[in-house]
């Protein structure tokens, strides 16, 4: 049993801390920029929870942090109050977020600086992924470093790995929100398809999911992609910022994305449908908004 801190208690952080709580034995203080949730999150799982991320910090062995962006972690490490004001000497940092790849980098140097550690570890899996303590994990920064944290990451994950060094767990999640959009646009495509040419499209998956078009996207997503249906997961919102954050650093390292940069834009179509908070899979939307239009 260690001593850990956790930081945003999102849709993703709530669960995730539970798991550290429940799964893992663990004693755990949480901090949360909405008290509120912080008080709710403590009275559920029997831990406690913390005015600053610097309080929460005190004395853990590890701390989590899950928020919205780059900014948003900057704000809770080394900001006023942040968490590395209060992390004792060999502490560990495991940062949740998807969050640029120069962040992680920035933040492993000055954790480093103060005798602690730091983890970029994104994870992919989504909000039921989080519920479910069965997400994937991709974590950069010293191997040695991993190998300890890694049995309190795997209270809420079904895989962890080491990509590399500090930022490849950044650069890794950039990776997978690169497929999803592409998959995701193909998917949209392939259903709108079926239904123009009046094909039945529980029966065309059935055939199609067994064969090489088969993907998660398609075993989870057709039949509410079918139906109209967006409210399972991962927000547009999120994937703009995300794909943002890959196109940005494909400009500085001449990654070429043409896919990735016009399902960005597709996306951006969902958002002024009012799509914000859609899941991903809301792609199809745009092209029966679309066909209304003939």
């Amino acid at each position: 049993m260690a001593k850990v801190a956790f930081i945003g208690l999102g849709v993703m952080g709530y669960p995730m801390a539970g798991y550290l709580r429940s799964r893992g034995g663990h004693e755990v203080t949480v901090y949360n920029r909405t008290a509120a949730k912080a008080e709710k999150w403590a009275a559920q799982h029997g831990g406690t929870h913390a005015a600053t991320p610097a309080a929460a910090a005190e004395g853990c062995d590890f701390i989590f942090s899950c928020v919205g962006n780059d900014d948003d972690l900057r704000s809770i490490t080394t900001g006023p109050d942040g968490a590395f004001h209060g992390m004792k000497k060999g502490a560990i940092f495991v940062d949740n977020t998807t969050a640029s790849a120069e962040v992680a980098r920035e933040l492993y140097e000055a954790a480093k600086a103060k005798g602690c550690s730091f983890l970029d570890a994104p994870v992919s899996g989504g909000q039921a992924g989080a519920e479910n303590g069965a997400l994937t994990v991709m974590v950069g920064g010293d191997a040695d470093t991993y190998e300890t944290a890694r049995p309190v990451i795997e209270c809420f994950a079904k895989m962890v790995g080491h990509m590399g060094p500090a930022g490849a767990g950044q650069l890794t999640k950039m990776v997978n929100q690169i497929c999803i959009a592409g998959l995701v646009q193909g998917l949209s495509e392939a259903i709108h398809f079926a239904k123009t040419a009046d094909l039945d499209v529980a029966k065309v998956i059935e055939v199609i999911s067994k064969g090489a078009a088969q993907s998660w996207q398609m075993e989870n997503r057709w039949q509410t992609m079918r139906d109209g249906t967006f409210e399972f997961g991962f927000a547009v919102d999120w994937m703009r910022k995300d794909l943002g954050i890959c196109l940005k650093t494909a400009n500085e390292t001449g990654a070429r994305l043409p896919v990735t940069a016009l399902v960005d834009q597709f996306y951006a179509e969902v958002q002024a449908m009012g799509g914000n908070r859609w899941d991903t899979s809301s792609l199809i939307a745009r092209l029966e908004n679309a066909g209304k239009g003939k």
